[in-house]
């Protein structure tokens, strides 16, 4: 059976956001090639305009976040 996710995992967070409440998540965002997970601007920018900035596919991102966070 799934566990249904509360807060699920959007475009919108912050990537500072996402990553506090969901550690795991860095080491996925790296994998993916977003290393700004730490700076200073993840406080501010969105995991969309992050994906944008670094070339990403936002869907595969999103997706891969939220299936972690289920776990």
């Amino acid at each position: 059976m799934k566990k249904l996710i509360k807060d699920k995992i959007t475009k919108d967070m912050t990537i500072g956001e996402v990553v506090s409440k969901y550690p795991q998540t860095a080491e996925i965002m790296m994998k993916h090639g977003m290393h700004c997970c730490g700076c200073s601007i993840a406080g501010m920018e969105t995991i969309e305009q992050g994906a944008m900035g670094h070339g990403i596919d936002l869907k595969k991102l999103l997706n891969d976040m939220n299936k972690a966070v289920m776990k």
